[in-house]
């Protein structure tokens, strides 16, 4: 599958509404996961990734790969960092996190 890019089409979205072209990036295996692993100014190599991400190298490589593509995350002589668009995505999502896990607690009081 191609890395999504706005304008074009993308799963949920035949237009490539650029929400819905990251929302399909969001959602495939592991891309999360990379995002995840590199916050916090975070530079991991391949193999430091791939370790923090339990995940096998295609998986990674491809991932890596769309995700270079869409300019969330760059490689450089001391490994993989996100991009200042991968911060501004990552914050972004942080507060989506807080509010998971407000939300799980939540649940486990209930029965």
């Amino acid at each position: 599958m191609p890395a999504p890019k706005p304008g074009r089409r993308a799963r949920g979205s035949a237009t490539g509404r650029p929400i819905m072209v990251l929302l399909d990036l969001l959602g495939r295996r592991m891309t999360l996961r990379i995002l995840w692993e590199l916050r916090d100014d975070k530079r991991l190599t391949f193999r430091a990734l791939q370790e923090a991400a339990d995940t096998n190298p295609s998986v990674l490589n491809a991932r890596l790969t769309e995700l270079r593509q869409a300019r969330l995350v760059a490689h450089g002589a001391n490994g993989y960092a996100l991009t200042p668009h991968g911060k501004s995505l990552l914050s972004t999502i942080l507060p989506l996190h807080a509010w998971a896990e407000d939300w799980a607690g939540a649940l486990s009081n209930k029965r």
